[in-house]
């Protein structure tokens, strides 16, 4: 009795370690397999939405280069001497530019999109406190100040170029 017990477990113990090591080898090869899987789709995904990222990142460069005060106060013209109605005008111009924009927010990091409305709204702010100087008296008076403050200092929209093509720049 204790002989066929022995023999038989000559066979089973061999049996157990080999169905172990294919066990253990298989798991590993089911796993690798759904690694390399992912790893495929997330390659068509980036490969399908690497063009969109980067039309995103167009779009606001040249959202942020249509609102710095140089460019845009060349390209809106005063319809009134009124510096209220062009401070509102120009406000408005900014404002439906952003709108316009504001889809691409899903495409950009977070970061990204918060540097771009701070220099949104920190242009307007400029364009709000050069209107309230009390140097300031007509449409053509503000354009000239808005102009003149440009010239000693950088405008809102260049830090978050700089931040925009820093990024984009980390993609590749």
């Amino acid at each position: 009795m204790e002989q066929q017990l022995l023999n038989l477990l000559m066979f089973i113990i061999p049996a157990l370690i080999t169905g172990a090591i294919a066990y253990l080898f298989f798991r590993e090869h089911v796993e690798n397999e759904n690694r390399r899987r992912e790893f495929l789709i997330q390659k068509d995904l980036q490969k399908d939405s690497l063009p969109i990222r980067l039309q995103a990142y167009e779009r606001l460069s040249l959202f942020l280069e249509r609102i710095k005060p140089s460019k845009l106060l060349l390209r809106v013209s005063p319809t009134s001497s009124n510096k209220e109605d062009y401070e509102s005008l120009l406000i408005a111009n900014i404002e439906q530019e952003f709108d316009h924009n504001l889809a691409q927010q899903i495409y950009v990091t977070d970061q990204c999109w918060s540097i771009t409305a701070t220099a949104k709204n920190a242009t307007i702010q400029m364009i709000r406190k050069t209107t309230l100087s009390d140097k300031v008296d007509s449409a053509d008076k503000l354009r000239e100040e808005l102009l003149s403050s440009m010239i000693d200092k950088r405008a809102p929209s260049d830090a978050a170029l700089s931040f925009i093509k820093e990024e984009v720049s980390n993609i590749w």
